[in-house]
């Protein structure tokens, strides 16, 4: 008898489990709001990299989104406004580009306008944060490293003023020491 023989009903049942495992939901990332966020580096486009664990004791928005993304441009002036207003209060911004190297000058004057790091993220599978397939998404992540918000979550990704009052705005200030 063969190692991997199996009757016909055998054949039927696996085929069944195998149909019932693919339909299952599968997460996009290993993101838990509540657990230490995943570590995630961006190089910026000044030659700088700038790790998540290295930015303990600040409260940190990531934010994905390219120039060719409407939503983007209308959520990255907000969000440069913020990060300018909320600097000393222990904010940083991190904003990955999904945009490639062949548009890099479009991504340098959209950077020229904002108020935090900027760089292109390269792949649009980040390990912990899964594939980046909607823009813009973004994540918050309080002084502990702490993921607070998971922009895959939410139905309108797009920050606004009013959910960073709600989000953000609590965790900023002073840090505790």
């Amino acid at each position: 008898m063969a190692l991997f023989s199996m009757t016909p009903l055998r054949c039927v049942a696996v085929a069944c489990l195998l149909c019932v495992l693919g339909m299952s939901p599968v997460s996009a990332n290993d993101l838990r709001v509540g657990q230490p966020a995943p570590d995630i580096t961006l190089d910026t486009l000044d030659g700088q990299h700038i790790a998540l664990h290295d930015l303990r004791g600040k409260t940190v928005i990531l934010t994905f989104w390219a120039t060719w993304c409407v939503p983007c441009r209308e959520e990255l002036p907000l969000l440069s406004r913020y990060a300018r207003a909320h600097m000393s209060d222990g904010l940083v911004v991190l904003g990955f580009s999904l945009d490639t190297p062949d548009t890099l000058a479009q991504v340098r004057q959209v950077a020229s306008g904002l108020h935090f790091a900027v760089g292109l993220l390269g792949d649009a599978h980040v390990q912990g944060y899964g594939r980046i397939w909607h823009l813009p998404v973004s994540f918050v992540v309080d002084r502990h490293g702490v993921l607070v918000y998971d922009g895959w979550n939410d139905k309108q990704p797009a920050l606004t003023r009013e959910r960073l009052e709600q989000v953000v705005a609590p965790l900023l200030g002073p840090s505790p020491r």
